[in-house]
């Protein structure tokens, strides 16, 4: 695509061969905007997507460039970050490979954007902020969670004052991964081998931008880990020790007094409308929140339920919730965040999905497991970046 409206940024996008960045971020980001005809940025110009797919195995990035009809893809990493072509490095590689990769981008001059966590330890994760600030590089980190419309409606409640002061807030994430004898894993093997793989590291980056965004800055957190399914197979049929948790439950203190309960895990089967749900309760009002739906009920409509375990619940509790309208159209979460960041990049302002919002992630996953191993309530201690 060319022309004088037309300006083409080529995209470094490492790890796309992985379910998440194939899916995600190739296809139903970078893709779809390329579909749409590049990202209008407002100033009479277009911004055109040109990704460069990057990995180690030539084989598969061969496939997937073919697949969809694109011309560059590469197995030398240091050979993309020298193209000056390449305007944007993304990174979707397992968590172990991502922080210097990101550090080598960054040093290469490039804009970056990538998966969370950003890096094994705070320590890494804050060093990657302070050399994109450094090297004056525009970064974001994907929190998708964020664009959801189940999520960006809970948002329009809190902003509106819906639920006068908020009590707590309770979340239930997960659901059965197969263990891989009877039936495939939905997840790959190395999600489970690694002791630093486990759910709290993946998940609780998530959690620390949703409660804060949403209600506020946490205060501190007490957590319990699990292995619960301590064997499983791998892709070739082969057993393995699991030793990455599986499950954390956790009590998290916001700065506002308010109480949010965590539930996440890989060993519960679903007995909820949707994978992922908050439930807020306020003085005012309660809401459920999911992926795509929201439902509220407001003080003035709550029932009077009665304790009486000697006769039968009397009404629908779900029919009493009303569901909150769209009211506007609603992207792919992914696509959404990659659009924003983009113009972002290309013409600057404010950004606060950066790398030091995803240190705060990692920051917030590595107490909770260090209060799961020493059983008690630590305080989230934040004297700066």
């Amino acid at each position: 695509m060319t022309g004088t409206d037309t300006r083409t940024l080529r995209i470094a996008m490492n790890g796309v061969t992985g379910r998440m960045g194939h899916h995600q971020h190739l296809v139903r980001s970078v893709l779809a905007l390329r579909e749409q005809g590049g990202l209008d940025l407002g100033d009479g110009t277009r911004l055109w997507p040109e990704p460069l797919l990057v990995g180690r195995d030539a084989g598969r990035l061969r496939a997937l460039a073919g697949r969809y009809g694109l011309e560059h893809w590469t197995t030398d990493l240091d050979g993309a970050l020298s193209d000056p072509a390449v305007g944007v490095y993304f990174d979707a590689q397992i968590t172990s490979a991502r922080e210097a990769a990101l550090r080598k981008a960054i040093a290469a001059g490039k804009h970056v954007y990538c998966e969370k966590p950003t890096a094994l330890d705070a320590g890494g994760a804050v060093d990657l902020y302070h050399r994109a600030r450094a090297a004056g590089v525009r970064h974001g980190v994907v929190q998708d969670k964020l664009f959801l419309p189940g999520i960006r409606k809970l948002k329009r409640l809190v902003d509106g004052g819906f639920f006068g002061r908020i009590l707590s807030v309770r979340g239930e994430f997960g659901y059965w991964v197969f263990e891989g004898d009877q039936q495939p894993a939905q997840r790959p093997s190395w999600n489970y081998r690694g002791e630093d793989d486990g759910i709290t590291s993946d998940m609780f980056p998530h959690w620390e931008y949703v409660l804060s965004e949403l209600f506020g800055p946490i205060r501190s957190v007490q957590a319990h880990t699990a292995t619960h399914i301590p064997r499983r197979w791998d892709e070739h049929g082969k057993p393995y020790e699991a030793r990455a948790d599986d499950a954390v439950y956790a009590v998290l203190e916001l700065e506002s007094g308010a109480v949010a309960q965590l539930n996440s895990s890989w060993a519960v089967r679903v007995h909820r409308d949707e994978l992922l749900e908050f439930q807020v309760d306020g003085t005012e009002g309660s809401a459920v929140a999911g992926l795509r739906h929201c439902r509220v009920q407001h003080r003035s409509v709550t029932p009077r339920p009665v304790w009486n375990p000697d006769e039968p619940a009397a009404g629908d509790f779900r029919a009493q919730w009303q569901e909150v309208p769209d009211n506007e159209p609603f992207e792919n979460a992914f696509k959404a965040q990659w659009e924003l960041f983009l113009r972002h990049v290309a013409l600057g302002g404010p950004w606060r999905h950066d790398l030091l919002a995803g240190a705060r992630g990692v920051r917030l996953a590595l107490l909770a497991r260090t209060s799961a191993r020493e059983g008690r309530r630590l305080p989230l201690r934040v004297t700066g970046p």
